[in-house]
């Protein structure tokens, strides 16, 4: 059995879009699973059907929160299915779950996989994630340049608009870290179970269409408040103090450089910083107590 997780937040209409380019009449049996982060939304109400069941989250928990909704219903009901998170904002051209089913079958080592991501116009958005802690660089590059011919290509980390979970490679059901809201928490979930000897890895015989940053737009300020706050702990957790001072030094100079021409950005990236500050000294405080 697949499930699908896909996270709603006055998604609609991009949650229905996604429905209708998954694959129908196919002999490998799916459902698909809306974790509901706006409960005033009663659109998405309709949506529900034999094979789509939604999770009522009560308030907006952030991506990551919401995703552990989702995948502790399905490890209770099936711990060795394959859940594949989505986002509301993606949708496939086409897809063929046996291939999906064919790919674990053939490579059952490979706890996490992602896929690779095309923009509307056919742009790649996604081919793979490297981390270098030297230097805190977190990027996305096409990792199948040369290597266009394998099935899939080993990688530091994939992006949670379009990531797949082989659960029963898990002792315990895996879960994104709480203190994620928005953004880096795909990161953050890859090198955390990939230091527990899990695979990472992503393949160019699966990809969605995506457009980005469709929902986070609507509020510029908080897509940047979450962003930057995100960015911080990471940084902070996975480099050199050095490397989290220099980040850290180098997006204040941004921050004030872009201050005239990108007040709301501006806004949302100073937030971020006062909210990492702001939490550290609570830490601080309460380990003193």
């Amino acid at each position: 059995m697949f499930y699908f997780v896909t996270v709603n937040y006055y998604s609609a209409h991009l949650i229905n879009r996604l429905i209708q380019s998954l694959p129908q009449n196919q002999e490998i049996l799916y459902q698909l699973i809306i974790i509901n982060n706006s409960p005033e939304d009663v659109e998405i109400k309709q949506l529900q059907q034999n094979n789509i069941h939604i999770l009522e989250a009560k308030k907006n928990l952030g991506f990551g929160n919401a995703c552990n909704l989702g995948l502790n219903y399905i490890y209770q009901q099936n711990p060795q299915a394959i859940v594949w998170l989505i986002n509301p904002d993606a949708y496939f051209k086409s897809v063929d779950l046996t291939i999906v089913s064919t790919l674990f079958i053939k490579y059952p080592q490979i706890s996490i996989l992602g896929t690779t991501i095309y923009t509307p116009n056919g742009e790649l958005w996604f081919g793979g994630g490297r981390f270098i802690p030297s230097s805190g660089t977190i990027k996305s590059t096409n990792l199948f340049t040369d290597f266009d011919d394998k099935f899939y290509v080993n990688c530091d980390w994939v992006s949670g608009c379009s990531l797949l979970i082989n659960l029963k490679n898990f002792s315990q059901c895996p879960q994104f870290a709480p203190q994620y809201f928005l953004y880096y928490e795909d990161f953050d979930f890859c090198c955390r179970y990939a230091a527990q000897e899990h695979q990472i890895a992503i393949t160019n015989k699966i990809s969605v269409i995506h457009e980005p940053s469709t929902i986070t737009d609507r509020d510029l300020i908080n897509k940047f408040k979450h962003s930057t706050y995100s960015y911080l702990i990471t940084i902070k957790q996975y480099c050199h103090s050095l490397v989290f001072y220099i980040r850290l030094f180098r997006l204040i100079i941004h921050v004030v450089i872009i201050l005239p021409i990108k007040p709301k950005i501006t806004v949302g990236k100073f937030l971020g910083i006062a909210q990492y500050w702001r939490i550290k000294f609570h830490f601080i405080r309460a380990a003193k107590k």
